[in-house]
C-alpha cells in the first residue's frame, strides 16, 4: 500500500515544522547594542525620534553617522547622545532643558570644547584655541550645522564665500573690485589661503613660512629663487604692492599709477635703501610706465634691472 506524503508524516519531521513555522512568526532579535544602553545614563538612539524626526532622519545620511561603532569613550553606540550628551533624564523630562547639552543655547566655549572632545587631534583645528574667530566670540556652530548643513563638504551653514561675508562685509567690497582674485566666481576659496580655524601667523593664512608663501601656490612663476631678487618682493612680500583680495588698478595693484608705487621705494628720501632713479628718468610720459622696461619685476636670472 503506498502512503499519501502530504498526510501521513513522521513525527520528528512534523515537530521540525511546527517550530520552524513559531520562529519564522517570532521578531528577529535586535542586536543589543541598538536597544540597550551602553553606558550609564545613556538610551537607545531610536528614542531620539520620538521628538526629533527631522534631525534623527537627517543624520542618518550625515558624515557622523559612518563613525565606527566603539570610537566614543563613552562606548555609546554612535548617535545623536555622542554629542549632546546622555539621553535618560532628557526623556524623563523634556522639558528641563538642562538635562541635554543644547548646541544653541550653550555658550562659544561649551560649544567648541564639545566639538573638540573628538577634533581636538586634527591638524586642521590644531591652532583653533588661539585663532581669532575663538578671540572674538565665535563658536564651531556659527560656521558649520550638523542637522542643516548646505555643503556636504564640512557641513557648513552656508557655502563660501556666503559665509565669510556674514561677518566679513568689507572683503565682500573688495572681492567686487575691477581687479579681484576670482573668488565671488568660484575659481578660488576664502579657505584656500586662509584657514578658519587658526595658523600661527597673521591673518590665519595657510603657511608656516612668510606670508606670501601661501601666493605661490598657484603663482609659481613668482616664487623663484632669482640670481638678482626683487628686495620688495624677498623682503616685505607680495601684500608691499598688492591687495590680495581685490583693487581698482590693475593686478591688484595698490595704487593706480605703477610709478607712484616705485616711487615710494625708489627715491633718495625713502629710508629704503633702494636705489633712486636715475636723473634721466624725468618721470615724463615717457618713463611714467615702469613695467614698460623693467618687466621682471618679480626677480630675474638675467639683468639686476629685471629687463626682460
Amino acid at each position: 500500500m503506498h502512503l499519501n506524503k502530504n498526510i501521513y508524516l513522521s513525527v520528528p519531521v512534523a515537530l521540525a515544522l511546527s517550530l520552524w513555522g513559531a520562529a519564522a512568526q517570532t521578531p528577529a532579535a535586535k542586536p543589543a547594542a541598538a536597544t540597550a544602553p551602553a553606558a550609564s545614563g545613556y538610551v537607545p538612539n531610536a528614542a531620539c525620534e520620538t521628538c526629533h524626526a527631522e534631525e534623527f532622519a537627517r543624520y542618518q545620511t550625515a558624515p557622523h553617522a559612518k563613525i565606527p561603532l566603539g570610537a566614543f569613550a563613552t562606548g555609546v553606540q554612535p548617535g545623536c547622545q555622542s554629542c549632546h550628551g546622555p539621553g535618560q533624564k532628557h526623556t524623563e523630562n523634556p522639558a528641563d532643558p538642562a538635562t541635554i547639552f543644547n548646541f544653541r543655547a550653550a555658550k562659544p566655549a561649551a560649544v567648541n570644547a564639545q566639538c573638540l572632545s573628538c577634533h581636538s587631534t586634527s591638524h586642521e583645528q590644531q591652532n583653533f584655541a588661539s585663532s581669532v574667530h575663538v578671540r572674538n566670540g565665535a563658536s564651531c556652530t556659527s560656521c558649520h550645522s550638523i542637522h542643516h548643513p548646505k555643503t556636504v563638504s564640512a557641513l557648513l551653514k552656508l557655502p563660501q564665500p556666503a559665509l565669510c561675508y556674514t561677518c566679513h562685509m568689507a572683503r565682500r567690497a573688495e572681492f567686487e573690485m575691477p581687479s579681484h582674485h576670482k573668488v565671488n566666481e568660484g575659481l578660488v576659496q576664502c579657505s584656500d589661503c586662509h584657514n578658519p580655524h587658526g595658523a600661527p601667523i597673521p591673518h590665519q593664512l595657510r603657511t608656516a613660512a612668510a606670508a606670501d608663501a601661501v601666493c605661490y601656490t598657484c603663482h609659481v612663476d613668482k616664487r623663484g629663487p632669482f640670481v638678482f631678487e626683487h628686495q620688495a618682493v624677498k623682503v616685505n612680500g607680495c601684500m608691499a604692492c598688492h591687495n590680495p583680495h581685490g583693487a581698482s588698478s590693475p593686478h591688484l595693484l595698490k595704487v593706480a599709477e605703477v610709478n607712484i608705487l616705485c616711487l615710494q621705494c625708489h627715491t633718495a628720501s625713502s629710508f629704503s635703501g633702494a636705489p633712486g632713479i636715475p636723473n634721466f628718468h624725468n618721470q615724463t610720459t615717457q618713463f611714467q610706465s615702469c613695467l614698460s622696461c623693467h618687466t621682471q619685476i618679480h626677480g630675474s636670472n638675467f639683468s639686476p634691472f629685471f629687463f626682460f
